[in-house]
């Protein structure tokens, strides 16, 4: 951890998280598009999204040992493994599978910068600073959505997705190309002594931490999926009209990120805020399907309130966990292990819940995720209050 925040370290690293969420999702604001164009099954559309998951799950602990050693090397390649994804998508979108290992190239880019990012970030804080930093670093889902969406919205409304593909292979060149020039001036990795890995108490922690990150992200990233095809498909709005209610979700999002993450700098306690937002969350699931109209872009609305606030809460813990002066790229892979879980299972689920019983069903089946979700959140902050006391 710096002594000084190093906010150079802090903008790079919140880049490369902004980078891998901004591939990532690319794909729903066009996905009614695609699946209009080439009628991709719904599971495998869904697979398109959970291929990052599948990755990150089964190489994020690699990356984050990786990482600690090769930080800067390794960044350039998760680079041009995303500008690979690209062009095979570009060459052949007609074949879901094609398709598929496309999604599967850029999902390996985005295992080792889900890690690096936050990692460099948070590893540039100074301790005064590392509450703000922790919620700047919670932006990068929010800040890679809303970019992907203000960049899809005029070739959706226009019924084109390729030109969104072209951009995202330019603005990956553009990352790498900053990647070669400083990645070597942060600390991706520690090149100091090796920092302790986190085993007995701290470890099970973790491992509670990811389990809530998991049941938390499976719901949100499940339905930020699904939105626009719901809003196209089952309301009957225009895909840029589904893409601007997509974008007020994740624009509120990224303002609780930032609002929370000064809150915290400031003092405000995590423990009410973590189970609070989560249980705001439930509640908006079991009033959802009573809702239409401007009720329920107002509940989408309240949603992205607490959407933004439970994210900065759970990247807050490795450093609360481990200690501010512990804080490693091995902590934050275990922590992103468990929302890699729930990344792959949300969007494969919510469409088989989708086909089979409907919406109806399917919101409160995430009622009762997200519920889930805040008993562990419940159980974990009790436990961080015995381990202060």
């Amino acid at each position: 951890m710096a002594e000084r925040t190093r906010w150079g370290g802090v903008f790079f690293g919140l880049a490369l998280a902004v980078l891998a969420a901004f591939h990532q999702y690319k794909l729903p604001p066009v996905l009614p598009l695609l699946l209009d164009q080439y009628a991709y099954d719904p599971v495998l559309a869904g697979g398109f999204m959970s291929i990052y998951a599948v990755l990150g799950l089964l190489l994020s602990l690699t990356a984050g040992r990786l990482l600690d050693g090769h930080g800067a090397s390794l960044v350039i390649a998760a680079c041009g493994l995303f500008a690979l994804g690209c062009g095979i998508a570009l060459i052949d979108p007609t074949e879901g599978l094609v398709v598929l290992v496309a999604r599967g190239c850029e999902g390996l880019g985005y295992t080792v910068l889900a890690i690096a990012g936050p990692a460099c970030a948070q590893r540039s804080a100074a301790p005064a600073q590392m509450a703000f930093v922790a919620g700047l670093s919670a932006t990068w889902v929010p800040i890679g959505q809303l970019a992907a969406n203000g960049l899809a919205f005029p070739f959706a409304a226009g019924g084109s997705w390729r030109p969104v593909w072209w951009a995202a292979l330019a603005i990956t060149l553009a990352m790498a190309l900053w990647a070669w020039r400083f990645a070597k001036a942060f600390p991706l990795g520690s090149h100091a002594a090796p920092q302790p890995k986190p085993e007995g108490r701290e470890r099970r922690l973790l491992i509670l931490a990811s389990a809530v990150f998991m049941l938390w992200a499976g719901q949100y990233i499940g339905f930020m999926t699904w939105l626009n095809h719901y809003l196209v498909g089952t309301l009957g709005h225009s895909p840029g009209d589904a893409v601007a209610a997509a974008s007020l979700a994740a624009g509120f999002v990224l303002v609780f990120n930032v609002l929370v993450g000064i809150g915290l700098r400031a003092g405000l306690p995590l423990a009410p805020l973590f189970v609070g937002s989560i249980a705001v969350e439930v509640g908006l699931w079991l009033l959802a399907p009573h809702v239409e109209g401007g009720a329920g872009l107002a509940l989408l609305a309240v949603y992205g309130v607490a959407c933004g606030v439970t994210p900065v809460c759970l990247f807050a813990m490795p450093p609360t966990i481990m200690g501010r002066g512990r804080v490693n790229a091995g902590g934050f892979a275990l922590l992103m292990r468990g929302r890699n879980v729930g990344v792959l299972a949300g969007p494969l689920l919510l469409p088989l819940i989708l086909e089979q019983l409907g919406w109806a069903v399917a919101f409160p089946v995430y009622a009762a995720v997200t519920a889930m979700a805040g008993l562990g959140a419940v159980v974990l902050v009790r436990e961080l209050a015995r381990s202060r006391a």
